[in-house]
């Protein structure tokens, strides 16, 4: 591989990995029901590519901010 395919790879996937990362780190300070759960979505959100999506249309409203109070 050249190095302009190097670039090209590097920057296509890039995007892809920093919102792997702040949607695990965005799962993580959130309460979900139950650990099991909480555990649950930072692995979907962990996934490869595809991951960050599934989480942002299904488990980003479930989990409720750290601290916020519970009614």
């Amino acid at each position: 591989m050249d190095f302009q395919t190097i670039k090209i790879v590097l920057a296509l996937a890039a995007p892809f990995l920093l919102a792997t990362l702040w949607a695990v780190i965005h799962a993580s300070q959130k309460e979900f029901g139950s650990l099991r759960e909480k555990v649950l979505w930072m692995m979907v959100a962990a996934i490869p590519f595809i991951g960050f999506l599934i989480y942002l249309i299904f488990g980003f409203r479930k989990g409720k901010k750290m601290g916020e109070i519970h009614e």
